[in-house]
């Protein structure tokens, strides 16, 4: 608790810390990436995916890791561009077929290792 008068800033700096002006706690650390499908408890998990690709599968109806298993790549990619009004970059495609090879049992590999099956399985999208 602060004395009266005191600072943040004067009593982290008189403890040794340093507590910048208007700087906020620092923010928690990504969920750890799943070496394994069984490990993915939640969508950020997912090798690949960070906070913007898990609100789009979010959006899309993706709740769980484990769904992915069941789902088509190409389809959820279509379904994002509809539900966005926009066509989405076609790595976006890379990284859902990397993420549902995952959660059927894949080893994780780079998003960008997919995009010369996507290419040859979809041609330009």
């Amino acid at each position: 608790m602060l004395r009266p008068g005191a600072t943040a800033q004067a009593v982290a700096t008189a403890a040794g810390g340093a507590l910048l002006s208007g700087s906020r706690p620092p923010k928690a650390p990504p969920p750890r990436k799943a070496a394994h499908a069984a490990e993915c408890e939640r969508l950020e998990q997912l090798p690949n995916i960070g906070p913007s690709l898990a609100m789009d599968l979010r959006d899309l109806g993706v709740a769980h890791p484990r769904e992915l298993a069941g789902k088509d790549a190409f389809v959820l990619y279509r379904e994002l561009c509809t539900l966005r009004g926009t066509r989405q970059d076609p790595c976006v495609l890379d990284t859902f077929m990397a993420a549902v090879d995952f959660m059927r049992g894949a080893a994780p590999q780079p998003w960008w290792a997919y995009t010369s099956d996507r290419k040859l399985r979809y041609g330009a999208v």
